[in-house]
């Protein structure tokens, strides 16, 4: 008989133990933000966009501005 109650005291203080800890190991931390909002993505193809303008135009003006037509 002693032996059964011995069990059941450890048998609840498992629970109790348990009880306590289950929800602290279920609150989970929110998600981290996110690094990236996307701005920065958008601000990259500006840039490369606005380079490939500015490379264009640097290689059509001076077709048009040579005197001569070479085609």
């Amino acid at each position: 008989m002693a032996s059964s109650t011995a069990f059941t005291k450890v048998l609840v203080l498992f629970a109790l133990v348990l009880i306590v800890l289950v929800p602290l190991a279920s609150a989970v931390a929110p998600a981290p933000a996110p690094e990236s909002d996307g701005t920065a993505i958008d601000q990259g193809i500006a840039y490369v966009l606005m380079f490939v303008a500015l490379l264009l135009t640097y290689l059509i003006h001076p077709m048009d501005a040579f005197p001569f037509s070479l085609f």
